[in-house]
């Protein structure tokens, strides 16, 4: 981090002044939980752990967490797999829409879907009542711990069928060739010969699918009803309408993170053993399958899309329809839309201020770390790049948390703000838009930046007037994509927010609590619109397909 002649040069200052930054907002704030989770009483207790380990009702959620992420990072890997190889190696009707509306349904928040099977199979629900009118028996509860599992499944399956499909193609046709030779084929050719190459892949995709399942919040308090998961007891006893315990809720914010934490280093290990990379000379060519083989193929991908957008449909209908009292009757009219446009038009204009806010320091912060990282190597960048990868196993409630706990007292009182808004969205979306600008820093040739000083250019007007407009269309990609992510963020923002700092997703979540289903559909049908133009756009970038597997 030194310039010539051994002095400190002004990227020395920009390390140090991200390092400050980030020890206040993010490490200060986890400490603080820490600390209170040893707090109970005003002084030095274990009382908070051993509340949680010595009665069921507290260390069952725990288990019945587990129990459900394991559920959904298999299943979502036994439906993505052949998913991403039928796509991969047979020529698909559609096959670029199928890809992008598998992906829009991976962007839509996760309690949309919870509220839109709720609007499908509740107790009140359009499948619960035609099935009961039909045959005069009531279909299974959408409640409970089958409803959270189909819920997540569906929703996290997008995310490794793009991680495998990624994967596929960089797999060589000629290692297909000489599998088959040897009289490997089909799906024998796919399990003993390209699962083995996969395997880093498959174990990347499940750490995501089981660090947001684990997490996530608004699924299981929309319809796990007496099924409580960890995310839900952490909120219960923060904000409890009966009681509050903060520091049993930071005991348990501590466990979360010590498990996501060993699931994260247990899969950084195991990748560590199965080091290798892959290029594709010839990349594989889709074939035609023909007969009822091809059908089935088109049937299982086009049944699983039907799965996936079904409830999104639901949104967009029951939008329309009218309500009475904020529930469902006969009809259909604007109504939703018109009655609480003051209410839309504020979580609408608090989704582009605080989002593009956080957007836009998400992008400098993003590009400045990177250029340290990549052309800066050393120990203060080091340990800079080390700990942005924080959040990444930090699960958004915690985070949450962690910022209520640091600024909701003297000196710094930021609770209810936007600035406290946008700081914990550009903290939740950090990791990522990190390790996507830099790994597209490390493309870029060293020669053009030396190129530019040797002309007398300085470093910073080097990075601003040379690297960053190379790589703009990669770093605009990921912008988008992080953009996706920032509107659609609910359980990072839930304890922070007041009334004039709403947000879409948090007027969604509100509607759906208060019972106003009319309001909450239009909410969400609105937000699903915007992340489907985001990705439109997304899509038609250079270099957006490859942000989506980041």
């Amino acid at each position: 981090m030194k310039a010539s002649g051994g002095r400190y040069d002004g990227w020395t200052s920009v390390a140090l002044a991200l390092t400050g930054g980030y020890l206040l907002l993010v490490i200060w704030p986890l400490i603080m939980v820490l600390i209170n989770s040893f707090a109970g009483g005003g002084e030095f207790s274990l009382a908070g752990f051993e509340k949680f380990f010595s009665s069921r009702l507290y260390y069952g959620t725990l288990i019945n967490s587990v129990l459900v992420t394991v559920c959904v990072t298999v299943l979502a890997l036994v439906v993505a797999f052949p998913l991403a190889y039928f796509m991969t190696m047979f020529r698909i009707q559609g096959n670029r829409t199928v890809q992008m509306l598998i992906l829009a349904s991976m962007m839509s928040p996760p309690f949309i879907g919870a509220y839109s099977w709720i609007l499908l199979l509740g107790n009140n629900g359009m499948i619960t009542k035609l099935i009961e009118s039909v045959i005069g028996v009531k279909p299974p509860s959408i409640y409970g711990f089958a409803g959270i599992v189909l819920v997540l499944t569906l929703q996290l399956v997008p995310l490794i069928f793009t991680y495998l499909m990624g994967a596929w193609r960089t797999i060589d046709v000629a290692l297909l060739e000489a599998a088959e030779s040897m009289g490997i084929t089909g799906w024998r050719r796919a399990v003993q010969v390209i699962s083995p190459l996969l395997w880093p892949t498959v174990l990347a995709g499940s750490l995501l699918v089981f660090v947001r399942a684990f997490a996530d919040f608004g699924t299981p308090m929309l319809i796990g009803q007496g099924f409580r998961t960890v995310p839900v007891l952490i909120y219960s006893s923060f904000v409890g309408e009966v009681s509050v315990d903060k520091s049993f809720a930071a005991a348990v914010s501590v466990i979360v993170i010590a498990v996501t934490l060993g699931v994260f280093l247990v899969q950084k290990y195991l990748v560590s053993r199965q080091n290798f990379s892959m290029t594709a000379l010839r990349p594989i060519e889709p074939s035609r399958l023909p007969g009822w083989r091809g059908v089935a193929v088109h049937l299982y991908i086009y049944g699983f899309l039907t799965l996936a957008l079904a409830p999104l449909i639901v949104v967009v209908v029951s939008s329309f329809r009218n309500t009475l009292y904020g529930q469902f009757v006969d009809g259909y009219s604007f109504e939703n839309y018109l009655d609480s446009h003051r209410d839309i038009l504020r979580y609408v204009g608090n989704t582009f201020g605080i989002g593009i806010t956080a957007l836009v320091i998400l992008v400098i912060v993003a590009v400045l770390v990177a250029y340290l990282t990549v052309r800066r190597k050393g120990m203060l960048s080091g340990t800079l790049d080390t700990m942005t990868m924080v959040p990444y196993v930090v699960p958004g409630l915690v985070i949450g948390i962690a910022l209520v706990t640091a600024f909701s007292q003297a000196p710094l009182i930021l609770t209810g703000t936007f600035t406290i808004m946008v700081i914990a969205l550009t903290i939740r979306r950090l990791p990522y838009s990190v390790r996507s600008t830099t790994a597209l820093m490390y493309q870029l040739n060293p020669s053009i930046e030396e190129a530019a000083i040797s002309l007398g250019a300085s470093k910073f007007r080097t990075l601003v007037r040379i690297i960053v407009p190379a790589l703009a269309p990669g770093i605009l990609s990921g912008a988008i994509l992080s953009w996706v992510t920032i509107i659609t963020e609910l359980s990072t923002t839930l304890f922070l927010y007041n009334t004039s700092t709403q947000t879409l997703s948090l007027g969604i979540y509100a509607e759906v609590i208060r019972g106003q289903l009319g309001t909450a559909a239009a909410l969400s049908t609105m937000l699903l619109a915007l992340t489907m133009l985001s990705l439109i756009l997304l899509m038609r970038l250079p270099g957006g397909q490859r942000e989506l597997r980041v």
